[in-house]
């Protein structure tokens, strides 16, 4: 490393402001400070220096997101020997295989976003923003596997530039840019981004998995329960096997590439609280909402909303509801930032999660729509939360002058 350190430290007068390669200067100080933690602070003004800086946490972020994209990554190719009928599942084939399916998405999902994200610090002169390195694991994991590569970049694109530079980069940025990814797909290709076939991956891939017919099911238990008619409501795998707790808990259905498993995502989750990145306040108050909303829904089920019929629990483990609780509705960014709004925040995610969920047959999950909902009203929540700190104070100070 010290060799590095010293090879980097002999180029980088080529990219001060006068060296021959001035114009990348933003990208080389992306590069480094990526690698290295910066040993100066701001010329002016009083300045309190962190090893932890905003790339490090997101380091710490994307290796929370492990397990969810490990287990993606076998979710997948399990999902496809299953729906074949395989007798066998050969455990290295299967990781090959998901490694193989999911890495064109990441490759474009990064190229894309950190391509416009470098040629904005370019134009600008500012530093290359470190917040995709989270964004761009975080698309594809929400995405389902067969979305076109084509319409992950238009999507990509259209959520770093409207969603996020225009407001000044990171920080600045009002919605999740990852969930805009997701929603201008699901609005914008709405054949392509939902159905029965497209979580589940359906072709070979260098001489891996197998070849799907074109009448196989692959709808995940959301999509099952969305379309049921009467009768006993059973969740059934792509082999016609009933879903268990276990199975749904450990991920082993389809669904979103990194969705699935509420295992993987409680690691992550351990990791996030444990390093003091997440709000711990968010979190618990997301699964209440999730678990009142849906103990109501439960207890007034009725036939019109087969999705009533879950069980508060279920509704926690089918879907991208935990994946949502615990990534997505805590971005610092765009979440509720004061102690209190962070509970009001996150019953509200947990409670309109249920509520599109269950009430809405032609859309079987609700957390996408929940979170974006709560990001649009969490600086109303915490605006909310400080005038009712002013005026208890205000109202203790007049009682302690009279």
């Amino acid at each position: 490393m010290k060799a590095l350190r010293n090879y980097l430290n002999r180029i980088k007068p080529n990219f001060e402001p006068d060296g021959k390669l001035h114009a990348f200067r933003s990208v080389f100080d992306g590069f480094e400070t990526f690698l290295y933690t910066p040993n100066s602070t701001s010329t002016s003004g009083v300045n309190i220096h962190d090893s932890l800086d905003s790339k490090r946490v997101m380091i710490i972020v994307v290796l929370a997101l492990m397990p969810c994209l490990l287990f993606g990554m076998y979710n997948t190719g399990y999902q496809n020997w299953l729906a074949a009928g395989a007798a066998s599942f050969p455990f290295w084939q299967i990781m090959a295989y998901g490694f193989l399916a999911v890495l064109p998405r990441i490759v474009v999902a990064y190229v894309v976003g950190l391509g416009i994200e470098f040629v904005v610090a370019q134009w600008r002169r500012e530093e290359i923003q470190e917040g995709f390195l989270v964004t761009g694991i975080l698309i594809p994991l929400i995405c389902p596997i067969e979305t076109p590569l084509w319409m992950l970049a238009v999507a990509t694109a259209f959520s770093v530039i409207f969603v996020k530079e225009v407001f000044g980069g990171t920080g600045y940025n009002i919605f999740n840019v990852a969930l805009v990814t997701r929603a201008v797909l699901f609005f914008g290709y709405p054949a392509q981004m939902s159905g029965d076939k497209v979580f589940v991956s359906t072709g070979s891939i260098c001489g891996l998995g197998y070849d799907l017919p074109d009448a196989f099911s692959g709808a995940t238990p959301l999509g099952q329960i969305a379309s049921f008619s009467g009768g006993d409501l059973e969740l059934l795998n792509l082999q016609g096997n009933v879903i268990s707790t276990w199975d749904a808990f450990l991920g082993l259905i389809p669904g979103s590439f990194g969705e699935t498993s509420t295992l993987a995502i409680l690691i992550g989750a351990v990791i996030l609280l444990a390093t003091g990145i997440a709000s711990w306040r968010i979190m618990l108050s997301v699964v209440a909402g999730g678990l009142l909303m849906g103990w109501i829904a439960n207890v007034f089920a009725t036939p019109t909303y087969p999705a009533s019929f879950l069980s508060p629990a279920d509704q926690l483990l089918f879907g991208g509801f935990a994946f949502a609780a615990v990534f997505m509705a805590t971005d610092p960014v765009t979440a509720a930032r004061t102690n209190a709004g962070k509970y009001f925040y996150g019953l509200l995610v947990g409670v309109m999660a249920i509520i599109i969920r269950t009430y809405n047959n032609g859309y079987p999950e609700g957390a996408m729509l929940a979170v974006l909902l709560a990001n649009a009203l969490a600086p109303l929540i915490d605006h909310c939360v400080v005038q009712l700190n002013v005026a208890r104070r205000m109202r203790r100070l007049r009682q302690s002058a009279e």
